[in-house]
């Protein structure tokens, strides 16, 4: 058990469930916006020439029968949703789910909590199933990812939760 854990609870799955679900709709916005700003990148490249239409009238055309750009387009909205995750997980501990359900990660080893461990812990998670794990560790309250990439989900006090507090809270 690490130091902050004296001070703070680990948090429970409905908190953690909740969490998820407000970063979900998050992660789905930054999904939106970054395939806006893809799709429209595509259609200006395609109606100034620089993309040849291949035979297809239009833009729409296009996009709906060269599968090499439906890909492009999900690896683009996967990057800047990984993204989202990873930096707001390194920078501060919490994603916008969690800050507004009071949750922060903390490591829980000597090693710092950079981006190679959010990607790791990400990975393990398993689009989100790993955080069952909780409903069945009563007395750690871990999660999957929390286990495997050395980590752990406090429940802050509203007073720990604002920002100014962050420096004190380091992970």
């Amino acid at each position: 058990m690490t130091q902050k854990s004296i001070h703070f609870q680990r948090a429970g799955f409905f908190r953690r469930l909740a969490a998820m679900i407000y970063d979900l709709l998050v992660a789905v916005a930054v999904g939106m916006v970054a395939a806006m700003i893809m799709l429209i990148s595509m259609l200006l490249l395609v109606e100034n020439g620089v993309v040849d239409k291949q035979g297809y009238e239009n833009f729409s055309e296009l996009f709906q029968h060269v599968s090499l750009y439906q890909h492009m387009l999900q690896v683009w909205v996967g990057i800047w949703v990984v993204g989202f995750f990873l930096w707001f997980w390194r920078n501060g501990g919490q994603t916008l789910g969690m800050r507004a359900w009071r949750l922060r990660i903390f490591s829980t080893t000597e090693q710092p909590f950079g981006y190679g461990r959010a990607f790791l812990r990400l990975l393990y998670s398993l689009g989100g199933l790993g955080t069952l794990l909780v409903l069945f560790d009563i007395k750690h309250r871990q999660s999957l990812q929390d286990r495997l990439a050395g980590t752990e989900i406090l429940y802050l006090s509203k007073e720990a939760n604002h920002h100014t507090a962050w420096k004190d809270l380091q992970n």
